[in-house]
């Protein structure tokens, strides 16, 4: 399912590529009719190419890593101090300095429902 932002959906994608590589339109005239970048059709042109039909599909657009991530040991360490919101300190809890930084923006409590 694409999104309310995406240009196109996988079948006007398909369109497009179509349009690249099957008709042999220069990807300048397909970006200005399907009102893409050059770069986008490029690359759904490309998709097409290498993959055909199937590479028209949505994508993930999760992070394969996230470098900065917090070890899960000092995740569960951090959530299982058992502070509540009130009177948290980022000092008290049992993890190295630079860990607590980078955690803070976990939370050991349960947001309230109103």
């Amino acid at each position: 399912m694409s999104h309310g932002n995406a240009s196109l959906t996988p079948t006007g994608r398909l369109r497009l590529a179509s349009c690249v590589v099957d008709d042999g339109w220069p990807l300048r005239r397909a970006a200005e009719r399907f009102g893409v970048s050059v770069t986008t059709a490029q690359r759904w042109s490309g998709r097409y190419r290498q993959q055909g039909q199937a590479g028209m599909g949505d994508r993930s657009s999760r992070p394969n890593r996230c470098p900065a991530q917090l070890p899960t040991r000092i995740e569960h360490r951090i959530m299982g101090c058992g502070f509540s919101a009130v009177g948290a300190s980022a000092d008290r809890l049992p993890v190295a300095a630079q860990s607590r930084h980078r955690g803070q923006g976990l939370h050991p409590f349960s947001p309230k429902i109103r």
